[in-house]
């Protein structure tokens, strides 16, 4: 079944074989070859030379080629061939895999994503996520918190007790640099009297590494191995650029290097996700909830001669220690899940289970300067 867009703030690959956006961008109709066939192979090349997770989402993509190749003639519909192009894409179940056929004439638009639909969004409705949030705020405020506040950069909120910070970070992108920066600063005036701090990424849709890599750059004790990554650029299995390194080191005037506990769930996407491999690599945090989703990749946007848009993942993202996630999610220390019932008992268990974990963290000596 094609689906609707999801709610995700995908990675962007902004290079030369980029386009300008996924689901934006008028399409010029002169331009436009509607020929079935030619659109198929078009579509299906592209992921054979770019796609580097066939193998570990098992799909055989020669084999989907001989299945689905004779069903496209010179004489195949519009929808018909939408509709081939989901069945052959289905399989791969990767958030990062898009199809849109903008709407043309009398045909409406269509959209398909073959991502499973996280158990988070399973068990919470958009509604539902708000009220959880609000539960979160209710908890941090029984515990002696001030209510999460925005700052200076609206994707971070903040607030503190008299030992501990909190941080929720809603997304990694659509905030200036100098934004981004102020509100660190000013969260770093905290630093000093802080026992620890939680980090709270749950339900982040994801954004820019270099976003993630600036916040968490306030954190570090020393420079460190963030997570690696390279691009697939050919057919082969080996056909892969080298890899790089993106590295973690303090940034600002004060960093805090005692106790913190980041809470994650399987609905981070992406740029969150290398937000949770990166910081993993410091040695005072805990991660606190469920794997994330493991979709790391920037999207490759491309469009068909049709004039249809598809974007696909095409990187591979390493930890530091060189193990790939992609599928299974970075994962946690201490796996706890949200439930409907955190809503009606009016208590967030991952915000009470993190207190206790820094509390248990500051009985010894402190790890902070």
């Amino acid at each position: 079944m094609c689906t609707l867009p999801s709610s995700k703030a995908p990675k962007i690959d902004a290079g030369a074989d980029a386009i300008s956006s996924c689901t934006g961008a008028e399409i010029d109709t002169a331009m436009i070859t509607r020929n079935p066939e030619k659109n198929f192979e078009e579509l299906w090349k592209t992921f054979h030379n770019r796609y580097p997770f066939f193998e570990l989402r098992n799909v055989d993509w020669k084999k989907q080629y001989e299945i689905y190749r004779p069903k496209v003639t010179k004489e195949t519909s519009d929808d018909e061939l939408f509709d081939i192009f989901c069945q052959m894409l289905a399989p791969l179940h990767d958030g990062h895999v898009e199809l849109i056929a903008k709407a043309s004439g009398g045909r409406k638009r269509r959209y398909f994503n073959p991502e499973k639909k996280p158990r988070f969004w399973q068990e919470f409705t958009s509604r539902e996520i708000k009220q959880l949030f609000k539960t979160t705020a209710k908890t941090l405020v029984a515990n002696g918190f001030g209510r999460p506040t925005e700052t200076q950069a609206w994707m971070l909120h903040y607030c503190r007790s008299r030992a501990f910070g909190y941080i929720r970070i809603l997304e990694l992108e659509g905030v200036k640099e100098g934004s981004l920066t102020a509100a660190l600063d000013k969260i770093a005036g905290d630093f000093r009297d802080l026992d620890g701090i939680i980090i709270d990424i749950r339900n982040n849709p994801g954004g820019d590494d270099s976003t993630a890599i600036t916040i968490i750059n306030r954190l570090c004790d020393r420079k460190r191995v963030a997570f690696h990554r390279k691009k697939k650029i050919g057919p082969g299995e080996d056909d892969f650029t080298g890899l790089k390194t993106w590295h973690i080191e303090p940034q600002g005037d004060a960093q805090f290097t005692g106790p913190i506990v980041l809470l994650t769930c399987d609905s981070v996407f992406s740029g969150g996700e290398a937000f949770a491999l990166a910081i993993r690599q410091l040695p005072h945090v805990t991660i606190i909830g469920d794997r994330t989703n493991g979709i790391f990749s920037y999207q490759l946007e491309k469009k068909l001669p049709n004039g249809w848009r598809y974007c696909l993942s095409y990187q591979k993202y390493f930890s530091a220690d060189l193990v790939c996630y992609e599928g299974k999610g970075a994962p946690v220390d201490i796996r706890l899940l949200n439930k409907k019932t955190d809503i009606e008992n009016g208590i967030d268990p991952l915000i009470t289970r993190a207190l206790k974990v820094l509390k248990s963290k500051n009985a010894g000596p402190a790890n902070k300067r």
